[in-house]
């Protein structure tokens, strides 16, 4: 069974180009590290604080596997580090999702 885990940002509206940026690098590290990125949305009319990430994996113990390669990759690190000292990312929740079949 296919899960995705959905990642809601609350980030600073302040400072949106900064988590653009922050998303953006995203786009070649977790298909690099072995999660197949649905993609990252960012805050476009309405609510301006909130942004969406959908990352999917084969089971949580792939999701698991996934977290530890991410720990271990370089430009995966430098990515969270710029996040923590810019400080655009105010919250973040995980939500694990299975799709609903007929």
């Amino acid at each position: 069974m296919t899960v995705t885990c959905c990642i809601r940002y609350t980030i600073d509206p302040y400072k949106r180009d900064g988590f653009e940026a922050y998303a953006k690098n995203w786009l070649t590290i977790i298909p690099a590290c072995g999660g197949d990125l649905v993609g990252y949305w960012m805050p476009h009319e309405g609510t301006d604080n909130i942004a969406l990430a959908l990352i999917s994996f084969p089971s949580l113990a792939a999701y698991e596997q996934y977290r530890a390669r991410l720990k271990a990759d370089e430009a995966g690190m430098a990515n969270f580090r710029m996040a923590q000292s810019e400080r655009f990312i105010l919250s973040e929740e995980r939500t694990f999702l299975r799709k609903v079949e007929a």
